[in-house]
């Protein structure tokens, strides 16, 4: 299996830096080939603008999809976000490793997706939800919170985690074809003790060793709604 882990964390020895070697060994100690893209590292720019063509198909009116459809056709993508899109063909699993960020991505890894999830390329021309390019491919988010879980409960005051996590896992990846495993999460891991800490390793690792084959969050698929892309009401 090719995973490719996109990892955003600015610190490398964070405890997100510590699940992302537990990632890379775990794969590699079960045969698996592994792409790591750093963003931090890498200094992703994540500001989406022409920089992200080496060609005009308009140069007296911006417009990012119009632009994106014509890199497609000319293969005019900056190198920068070719090369992730290369990785992304090439992968059967893509790791999204991170912190969660005011109820969301970090800004870096936002813009990650803003520009390599280009039209034309990760969707458009009728490809999206169960018809997108990645069909067949997985997705799992590996992320770490600074609250507790029961602040992310239904009942909890930060509001419940599958409603914060639905516009990346639903929006972003099942959008584009993914099958969105369910996330991992370690909780409030600055309050936490070494223990804890070790204990969310094991078992993310072993989430690695025994898990790909767990069942993908059950999104409805797009022939599910109707005409007005409403879920048709049971018979």
């Amino acid at each position: 299996m090719n995973a490719f882990i996109v990892y955003a964390h600015p610190e490398s020895q964070s405890f997100n830096g510590a699940l992302l070697r537990r990632s890379v060994e775990t794969l590699h100690a079960g045969g698996h080939e592994v792409r790591v893209s750093d963003l931090y590292a890498m200094r992703f720019d994540p500001v989406s603008d022409r920089r992200n063509f080496t060609g005009r198909k308009d140069p007296a009116y911006f417009k990012q999809q119009i632009e994106e459809l014509h890199a497609v056709e000319t293969a005019g993508f900056a190198p920068d976000l070719a090369a992730e899109m290369e990785k992304l063909r090439w992968c059967d699993l893509l790791i999204l490793h991170f912190p969660l960020w005011w109820f969301g991505l970090p800004g870096i890894l936002k813009g990650w997706v803003d520009r390599v999830f280009a039209m034309g390329f990760a969707y458009g021309g009728g490809r999206w939800y169960t018809k997108g390019p990645f069909v067949g491919k997985r997705a799992l988010l590996c992320l770490t919170t600074g609250g507790p879980a029961a602040i992310y409960g239904p009942d909890g005051l930060n509001g419940d985690i599958h409603q914060i996590l639905f516009p990346i896992q639903h929006g972003m990846l099942f959008f584009t074809g993914f099958n969105v495993l369910p996330p991992f999460i370690a909780w409030s891991v600055a309050r936490a003790t070494d223990a804890e800490r070790r204990a969310y390793l094991d078992v993310w690792g072993e989430r690695l060793r025994t898990g790909f084959e767990d069942a993908p969050i059950a999104f409805p698929p797009l022939e599910a709604y109707d005409e007005t892309f409403r879920l048709r009401r049971a018979p």
